[in-house]
């Protein structure tokens, strides 16, 4: 049985969300970012119980077909952000990955969280970008082919556009704003 879960996106959510699973006695066949697979089928019972122990840590067991979907987009879209090396363009990328058609998609995700799956992209990306001036000595270039964006330079408008700096002024400050995943 596969089990959507929302906000289950670092590897220490994930050793968490296996715990719960766990301690209800669950034998976990596999678990990742935002969805787990289990081999036993789950009573309304172990459901809420499952439910509430994830919810008092901060997730959320998703039963809402729509919702399932929408948290697929998100964790896709997180996904393609991180992607090594060549990228494939986002929409192609999301309808491969859901079997759906990517205006399905991007209409589901806009009337659910309120904003476009592009719109959704560009500040993961940022997000992704301050990380990596905080925590790592890339350039800004490097940082910027890293995240796929055609040139340092596209990388710095949409910076300054998201976070009203540049990147060298986001890296220059002594304290770093960032949000966390599960916030996006």
């Amino acid at each position: 049985m596969k089990l959507l879960i929302k906000n289950m996106v670092c590897p220490r959510c994930v050793s968490a969300a296996k715990d719960v699973l766990v301690s209800e006695g669950l034998t976990v066949k596999s678990i990742s970012l935002g969805d787990a697979e289990i081999e036993e089928e789950l009573t309304g019972e172990q459901r809420l119980s499952i439910a509430r122990k994830l919810q008092d840590i901060g997730f959320e067991l998703l039963d809402d077909p729509r919702s399932q979907l929408v948290e697929q987009i998100r964790i896709s879209v997180m996904q393609w952000v991180r992607m090594e090396g060549e990228r494939p363009k986002m929409s192609d990328y999301l309808s491969r990955q859901l079997n759906k058609d990517y205006s399905l998609l991007s209409k589901l995700f806009s009337e659910v969280r309120g904003i476009t799956i592009e719109r959704f992209a560009i500040v993961h990306r940022i997000e992704y970008a301050k990380e990596l001036l905080c925590y790592s000595q890339l350039a800004t270039s490097e940082i910027a082919y890293k995240l796929g964006y055609s040139s340092p330079a596209h990388l710095s408008s949409q910076f300054k556009q998201v976070t009203g700096m540049t990147p060298k002024e986001f890296r220059s400050l002594g304290t770093h704003d960032r949000v966390s995943l599960d916030a996006l």
